[in-house]
């Protein structure tokens, strides 16, 4: 089992594939898609910002904000897509497995 990206790092790749967002947009975004399950502190997205920028799969660039500040904004490059769509059927073969294990034996 290979995996590429960390939890941390997927859901902010995923949030990308919808739109481009700054740091703290990621991790509104991440914590409002999963229902308040996952509660990311947007400064510890940066280094995997930083790597997969170096991998090519994110790009930067500085933009204003809503409110008018500047803000790095990351956008999801085509090869961050193609990555992104790997990475989502491994997790996706991954969770089903964990869901095996976890019900293996329950209702016997």
């Amino acid at each position: 089992m290979v995996v590429g990206i960390n939890a941390n790092a997927y859901g902010s790749v995923e949030t990308l594939a919808l739109e481009p967002l700054h740091g703290y947009g990621i991790a509104l975004r991440i914590e409002q898609i999963s229902k308040g399950v996952f509660r990311v502190n947007a400064g510890s997205l940066f280094p995997a910002f930083r790597r997969l920028e170096r991998q090519g799969w994110i790009k930067a660039d500085w933009r204003p904000t809503e409110n008018n500040r500047r803000a790095k904004y990351y956008t999801l490059t085509e090869r961050g897509r193609r990555q992104l769509k790997a990475e989502t059927e491994e997790w996706g073969r991954q969770i089903a497995g964990i869901s095996r294990i976890l019900t293996a034996g329950i209702g016997d």
